[in-house]
C-alpha cells in the first residue's frame, strides 16, 4: 500500500476523484440549474489536469520537456481562468 501512495499511480486515483467530482457538478447543474456551470469550470479544470499531467510525467521519469511543456499548458490555463473571472 505505501509503494502505491508513494508511486505515480496515486496521480491516478487523483485524476479519478476530480473526474467523478467533475460528473458529479455537471449532473447536479444540469438538473437543478444551480451551482457552476460545467462550461466556467473548463479553464481550471485544464490547469488542474495539466499540473496532474506534470506531477505523473515527473513521477514516471519522463523527459522534462514534456512535463515542462504541461506546466506551460497550466500556466496559460490558469490565467486564462484569472482573466475570465476578474470581468
Amino acid at each position: 500500500m505505501i509503494d502505491f501512495f508513494s508511486g505515480p499511480r496515486v496521480v491516478d486515483l487523483v485524476v479519478a476523484v476530480v473526474g467523478l467530482e467533475v460528473l458529479g457538478i455537471t449532473l447536479y447543474w444540469h438538473v437543478t440549474r444551480r451551482g457552476i456551470a460545467p462550461a466556467r469550470l473548463l479553464t481550471n479544470l485544464l490547469a488542474g489536469a495539466a499540473l496532474l499531467l506534470a506531477l505523473r510525467l515527473a513521477l514516471s521519469d519522463f523527459a522534462w520537456p514534456w512535463y515542462t511543456a504541461c506546466l506551460a499548458i497550466a500556466g496559460i490555463a490558469n490565467v486564462t481562468d484569472l482573466r475570465q473571472r476578474w470581468r
